[in-house]
């Protein structure tokens, strides 16, 4: 299993990014071949110290192997994902990729 988790953090000044951000998740990504599990999401207030609360959305696919992961990278609706919602929401993001 090969898991891809993207933390997002947006614009501050882009009026809707994290519903345009969530939206375009759902539209763009969602469709791609090849994922085992797909989820996307607001980031949750916790009290505990150990949790990141500076981000605002999340992002967590599993692929069945690497291979499924780079086509994923490399796909049309992900590139037009990163042109048409990405771009214009986003000041910030860290990936974590793991097998």
């Amino acid at each position: 299993m090969f898991s891809h988790v993207v933390i997002f953090w947006t614009k501050p000044g882009v009026s809707r990014a994290v519903e345009d951000l969530l939206d375009g998740a759902e539209r763009y990504l969602r469709p791609i071949p090849g994922m085992l599990h797909f989820h996307v999401g607001k980031m949750v207030a916790s009290p505990r110290g150990v949790v990141d609360q500076t981000y605002q959305v999340a992002l967590n696919i599993s692929f069945p192997a690497k291979k499924a992961h780079d086509q994923y990278q490399a796909h049309p609706l992900h590139l037009e994902f990163i042109e048409k919602v990405f771009e214009r929401c986003c000041k910030a993001v860290v990936v974590y990729d793991f097998e």
